[in-house]
């Protein structure tokens, strides 16, 4: 065996328990949302498709499906603009005491979201805004506008200034620059600003479940169903929640690989 062969071996001894650490439980719930049984547990029972009908045709499970669409892609929208005018602004713009403001952005990616939950509860309170869909869509507008702006802002580069600088020179007013040349530049970041954010809003639960009125979003009724013990019914559920999130991220995968094979294409030529 060369040596190169050895060490691709000994990688994949390396990955392997990691692989199975990260993936084992999520393929457990998969296999047990095919369970015939009304109890998910071994020995497996099926395959059935039984579950997947109930939840389907599960009025309160389609309401908060819509809710937790609506809410995401609103507030993934928004908080993706205004994270892209945040970047923009510091990035091409003195802005006094830029550091702080960063930082200030940045800082809701190290606290908890128990925290920011709680801290947006106390502040609706006192602004008599009462729980509803509104009141997580802010939510997740503040969650989200960190890691938006985090993944924007790191693609301003050099580069882009001077195709800036040249659109200005040949009379391009200031909007025009932005929407013409740096909003195209900065096309791939921007829609894996808003991919990220529509993930995470899909999946999150403490700010739903805190800010959330009569109208749940689906985290926050998968929780209520958690509550009265596992059945094969939530394994379905959260399995439909899952393969959501992994096509989300699959189509972002393709268009980058389609974007890519264009760029490469177009060097060749």
């Amino acid at each position: 065996m060369s040596r190169a062969a050895l060490r691709r071996v000994q990688a994949w001894l390396v990955m392997a328990p990691l692989f199975v650490f990260i993936y084992l439980p999520v393929l457990t719930l998969m296999l047990f949302s095919f369970h015939a049984g009304q109890v998910p547990v071994p020995p497996f029972e099926g395959p059935s498709l039984e579950w997947y009908g109930r939840v389907l045709d599960n009025p309160r499970v389609g309401a908060a499906t819509g809710h937790s669409v609506l809410v995401g892609v609103l507030s993934s929208a928004l908080a993706t603009l205004l994270a892209t005018l945040a970047a923009w602004g510091l990035a091409r713009h003195r802005v006094p005491g830029h550091r702080l403001v960063e930082g200030l952005l940045m800082l809701p990616l190290a606290v908890s979201y128990l925290v920011i939950g709680v801290g947006l509860l106390v502040a609706f309170s006192a602004l008599d805004v009462s729980k509803s869909l509104w009141a997580v869509g802010i939510g997740h507008v503040v969650l989200n506008l960190p890691l938006a702006f985090v993944v924007v802002y790191g693609q301003f580069d050099r580069d882009q200034v001077r195709l800036e600088h040249a659109a200005r020179d040949l009379g391009a007013s200031e909007l025009q620059v932005f929407l013409r040349v740096t909003v195209p530049l900065l096309r791939t970041a921007i829609l894996a600003a808003f991919v990220l954010s529509l993930t995470f809003s899909w999946d999150e639960f403490i700010v739903s479940f805190l800010l959330s009125g009569f109208d749940p979003t689906l985290p926050v009724v998968i929780w209520g169903m958690l509550r009265s013990g596992l059945n094969p019914q939530t394994n379905a559920l959260g399995t439909l929640v899952f393969g959501v999130s992994l096509l989300a991220a699959l189509l972002f995968e393709g268009v980058l690989l389609r974007r890519s094979r264009k760029e490469i294409d177009a060097m060749r030529r």
